[in-house]
């Protein structure tokens, strides 16, 4: 795969947008399972610690090397977990209870880890 500016390559600015993605997904349904609005403001402000924290996850462990590792998705998937909690319970001053903290870990891991489940299984064949 040919390499853009800095030595990112096409498919990890691709994996990026497709992470990016996964946090918004698990906002968008988690408001909506709570009957909040969706909407552009609340879900930003409900996204933002997590989006904070899997760009330092990003940033951290230089996943454009392999960005479709089901290692480098675990990586992500406990650091946008972890450090997005705090973000949002000390930082933004909102809620962290047990079973959000319990919900958002599984779902955040499901969605960051689980979508790279499908090339490690095409790049076995």
């Amino acid at each position: 795969m040919p390499k853009q500016a800095g030595g990112i390559t096409r498919a990890a600015g691709l994996r990026f947008i497709l992470d990016v993605s996964c946090v918004v997904i698990f906002v968008i349904v988690g408001r909506r399972n709570h009957g909040e609005t969706t909407d552009a403001d609340g879900t930003l402000r409900t996204a933002a610690p997590f989006l904070l924290a899997l760009v330092c996850a990003w940033l951290g462990s230089r996943a454009w090397r392999a960005p479709s590792a089901l290692a480098t998705g675990v990586v992500l998937w406990v650091a946008t977990a972890a450090v997005g909690l705090g973000i949002r319970r000390f930082v933004f001053g909102d809620g962290t209870a047990t079973p959000f903290v319990i919900v958002a870990t599984l779902v955040l891991g499901l969605l960051l880890v689980g979508t790279r489940l499908p090339k490690r299984r095409v790049a076995r064949r």
